[in-house]
């Protein structure tokens, strides 16, 4: 097995070895499996990240019916771990499907896990902060700087490494990456033990309303505005021999998001209980605004898409230079939907 830079073995293996405590039977049920019978249903696991903003479409599709609607009884399973252990836990039947990000899953893809992605489910929770007399006013910036992460080989470090790499800069020796629990960024900056913060949603959203600091970058400029940040991983036993249930469980999340792009406050007041903290329906409404949940690229688009990233990832030698990028999405990327403008709908 191969392992990226910015990763060491032990410590890719140890964190696959989470997945088991990771999974935990979620206490939501969909508000119409009630008092119905569900037995001419399919049922199918879900697991998902309840603290999740952008997965809050999954408690809508729970909360509004858009499961049943397709046939599906689904069981949702609250995962507490990270991104790369939750696609172990597809890979290897302890969940049907989940949501995570591009930037995460796509190395463990190169090196063989049976998951097919099926469709990108949104663009735009990942955020590059500062404060406000910091002086770093662009990406560029952080040269010499220290950066707050949650772990070397997180999405968020590994897309603004990107668009450092993009401008000659090389992100392993000109930057200072900086591990911290993303609960402590805050207080990080303001200690001064950083200069900037690398955080997703609904962390980066808070941090900056509350701490009143400075987007310098984030992942919805330029070509990223129509690119999915999160993708819907489906176990890949289950979309060759049941493509009607990847089929269905497709679609419904499709449904969810596009709901979630059309109702945000609605959406907000159905997540509000999962997120900790109290987190207003109003913040979270606001952050859901602020991302691309009406981007749900499927088929020939998800490729494209998947193409761009792993061709990105190759300048920070995260994917292999040698891994042929056309091929990777052919074989990850199927078309469970028919290619209609309704299915590749971007932002």
């Amino acid at each position: 097995m191969t392992i990226s830079r910015g990763i060491s073995r032990r410590s890719f293996i140890q964190t696959l070895g989470v997945v088991g405590a990771g999974l935990v039977a979620a206490p939501v049920l969909p508000v119409w499996a009630a008092g119905e019978d569900t037995s001419k249903l399919t049922t199918v696991k879900l697991a998902w990240g309840q603290t999740a903003v952008c997965q809050s479409p999954i408690s809508v599709a729970l909360k509004q019916g858009f499961f049943k609607k397709y046939g599906l009884n689904v069981e949702p399973v609250n995962f507490s771990g990270p991104t790369d252990a939750l696609l172990q836990a597809i890979a290897t039947g302890q969940a049907d499907g989940g949501i995570g990000m591009a930037l995460r899953w796509l190395k463990p893809l190169e090196q063989g896990f049976d998951v097919d992605l099926t469709v990108g489910t949104h663009g735009g929770c990942m955020r590059l902060l500062t404060s406000k007399d910091s002086g770093i006013k662009s990406v560029r910036d952080l040269v010499g700087k220290n950066v707050a992460v949650t772990d070397q080989a997180s999405p968020l470090r590994n897309f603004f490494a990107i668009q450092l790499a993009k401008l000659g800069i090389d992100p392993d020796t000109q930057v200072n990456w900086v591990q911290y629990p993303a609960d402590l960024f805050g207080e990080a900056l303001r200690k001064g033990e950083v200069q900037a913060l690398a955080a997703d949603d609904p962390q980066g959203w808070l941090i900056k309303k509350h701490d009143g600091l400075i987007e310098v970058d984030n992942n919805l400029n330029g070509e990223y505005h129509n690119l999915a940040c999160c993708v819907l991983g489906l176990r890949g036993s289950l979309v060759r021999e049941q493509p009607e249930v990847a089929r269905a469980i497709t679609q419904a999340i499709i449904d969810a998001q596009q709901w979630t792009a059309d109702h945000p406050a609605e959406t907000a007041k159905i997540f509000a209980p999962f997120v900790p903290g109290n987190v207003s329906p109003d913040d979270i409404a606001a952050m859901l605004r602020e991302h691309t949940h009406n981007h749900h690229s499927t088929g020939e688009q998800l490729r494209k898409e998947v193409v761009t990233y792993l061709n990105e990832l190759k300048t920070i030698k995260v994917i292999r230079e040698d891994t042929d990028a056309q091929r990777f999405a052919a074989h990850y990327v199927p078309d469970v939907l028919p290619a209609t403008p309704a299915h590749q709908h971007s932002a």
